[in-house]
């Protein structure tokens, strides 16, 4: 029981730490300080994942589900916001579009690709349900349509 303990402990000690670094890069500025500000940055977000998914466990199955989608959502958009408020001039432009679709590139590429290659390997034969295929696709069509198609067809400002 008490290995339980020390196992979440560093969902606590990361961020605390990646918050004291933090307040550090006003002191340091090397390359090399900006590579341990990423790998604490990516602590956190684990961290903020652990805790939330944590949370869903204990509320069941429907609302689980929506916090963890929900939680996932608000750390992608901060950091596309993050990334937005540190850029300047017209890099800015088609950040949020770029970002959209580089991760609909990894989902389609990178994960679902590797699936397939990984069962395959492992099974010879895979079988996919119905319920499983249609709620993701539906998902990154809504996403896609929203992000990428919609924005060219706006008549709001002249390029889309």
């Amino acid at each position: 029981m008490n290995i339980k303990k020390y196992l979440g402990m560093w969902a606590f000690s990361v961020p605390i730490l990646a918050w004291l670094s933090y307040m550090g890069s006003f002191v340091f500025s090397s390359g090399y300080y900006s590579v341990l500000l990423a790998f604490f940055l990516m602590g956190s977000i684990l961290a903020a994942v652990y805790h939330s998914e944590v949370i869903a466990h204990r509320l069941g199955e429907p609302f689980g589900t929506l916090l963890l989608a929900f939680a996932i959502t608000v750390i992608e958009v901060g950091l596309i916001i993050s990334i937005m408020m540190g850029a300047k001039g017209l890099e800015t432009v088609t950040l949020a579009r770029d970002t959209v679709f580089a991760a609909v590139m990894i989902i389609l590429t990178g994960i679902i690709g590797s699936c397939i290659v990984i069962g395959s390997l492992r099974y010879r034969e895979q079988s996919f349900t119905l319920q499983g295929v249609s709620t993701a696709l539906i998902t990154l069509t809504s996403v896609i349509i929203f992000v990428l198609i919609l924005p060219n067809y706006t008549i709001s400002h002249l390029g889309g």
